[in-house]
């Protein structure tokens, strides 16, 4: 079913069980109106019965049954089936009447009377028998009974629940159809977002959706929908430009193997000739495992976090693997340690964090030997310094290298990218891009602030994890 169709049955249902309680309402307080009036109107009936029965016994003449006659014609119109009685203080008959079968009176009846005073019975659902306890100085207490049909109630309730059937039929079939049509306005939006997107492809994802300037909640969805076009074509923006740059690179070690050993098979060589062809395939394989080994890394810090194993970390002990590490690959470049001050109230374990042990390590290393690769020739030492505040542990690493211009420092964090001062470097490019996407991983971020021909700065930051 679909929503514009269960919007319209819902909408509709609504409403009938809306309108079925008012009309039961309505007609349940239209019914006990009508019979508390009725019921009323007897009693009036038994009071006048009463007052020209002893009106004319009083005058010592048999006139009671003309007089009522009279005052009926004159004041009120004949009830249907009406019968009216006059008992003494006997029970004796001495007054009727009526159009009925003039059935007894039970004798329990009149008691009854005489106890409460006044009694209603329904005989029924709309004819009613009242009896009222008279009571007269002169001639002592009567019990006029009086019983009818309330024929005008009964036509006229019959009438109203014709009215309300009719009404409530007329009424969901109005509402039906225009719930119909009132779901397919409202969902004219959504059935353009689908149009939309429809014609939406991977090769234009610059598109986007064109219902997503208002406030209502079909802006709002356009306006998610327009930000998940943003992050995929970002996402297969870098893809491809990863790709691309990933070929490129992977394509000089490759190109460099197949040159050297066709070189190689040309004709036969000494074993000179040989070793030196060798050694240039061996740092040609170095160069392409370093490279695959860094592409992987990016692919892994990549990951969705929930599926990177976290666990916490001594960030202090970790800097001092790495620094060691970077010693013995680059054994002639000098790195400084300096470790801050703890904050108070973690003087226990003030570096520590919580992250994976492994790509922390890749992340600290690609920093430490970027800043060893970009200073050579220069006197003065890597410093690299550990500090640590209430929620934050940072590593800075500074170097008095080459630096980098403003514009090549807005593109280091793009894969494979080379700053201009460092093309005659080896490398890949793809080191402060990884060690970004760790810190991403990790809540953390980086920061580069560098000076050509001054130098550079690098700034790891992380959420301290509690001890």
């Amino acid at each position: 079913m679909t929503i514009r169709t269960r919007l319209a049955w819902q909408f509709a249902a609504i409403l009938a069980v809306t309108l079925l309680l008012f009309s039961v309402v309505i007609y349940f307080f239209t019914y006990q109106t009508r019979r508390s009036a009725f019921t009323d109107s007897l009693f009036a009936r038994a009071r006048v019965v009463a007052h020209v029965y002893l009106d004319g016994a009083n005058r010592g003449n048999d006139e009671s049954q003309a007089s009522y006659r009279r005052y009926l014609r004159q004041f009120y119109r004949t009830l249907p089936e009406e019968e009216v009685r006059v008992f003494d203080s006997n029970n004796k008959e001495v007054f009727y009447e009526g159009q009925g079968p003039n059935l007894p009176v039970p004798l329990d009846l009149l008691a009854q009377v005489r106890r409460a005073g006044k009694y209603v019975e329904e005989q029924g659902q709309y004819h009613q028998t009242v009896g009222l306890l008279y009571r007269d100085a002169r001639r002592g207490e009567f019990v006029v009974i009086a019983a009818s049909l309330d024929a005008d109630s009964r036509s006229n309730l019959q009438t109203l629940r014709q009215v309300l059937a009719g009404g409530l039929l007329i009424t969901l079939i109005i509402v039906g159809i225009g719930g119909w049509f009132f779901a397919r306005q409202a969902l004219r939006p959504m059935q353009r977002i689908v149009e939309e997107v429809d014609t939406i492809s991977a090769s234009d994802l610059h598109r986007r959706l064109s219902k997503a300037e208002g406030q209502d909640e079909v802006s709002h969805l356009a306006q998610r929908f327009n930000s998940l076009l943003n992050r995929l074509e970002t996402a297969f923006a870098g893809q491809r430009t990863f790709v691309r740059d990933a070929s490129h690179e992977l394509r000089t070690p490759l190109t460099v193997l197949i040159g050297e050993l066709e070189v190689a098979l040309l004709q036969e060589r000494s074993p000179v000739e040989y070793r030196r062809v060798l050694q240039s395939t061996l740092d040609a394989a170095r160069l392409l495992n370093s490279l695959t080994n860094g592409l992987l890394q990016i692919a892994r810090a990549s990951d969705d976090p929930s599926q990177v194993p976290l666990k916490p970390v001594q960030l202090d002990e970790l800097l001092l693997q790495a620094h060691e590490e970077v010693q013995r690959r680059q054994p002639t470049c000098r790195i400084d340690l300096e470790f801050g001050e703890p904050p108070a109230g973690r003087e226990r374990q003030p570096f520590l964090v919580r992250g994976n042990e492994a790509l922390l390590m890749a992340a600290l290393l690609n920093v430490l030997e970027n800043a060893c690769k970009f200073s050579r020739g220069t006197e003065q030492p890597i410093l690299a310094i550990l500090s640590a505040s209430k929620s934050r542990v940072r590593v800075e690493v500074r170097d008095r290298g080459v630096g980098m211009t403003e514009a090549d420092r807005q593109q280091v964090f793009v894969p494979f990218f080379r700053a201009e001062t460092v093309r005659n470097v080896p490398g890949h490019g793809i080191g402060l891009p990884l060690t970004s996407k760790i810190m991403e991983l990790h809540g953390g971020l980086i920061r580069v602030a560098s000076q050509l021909g001054e130098g550079t700065q690098v700034t790891l930051e992380l959420p301290a994890a509690l001890a």
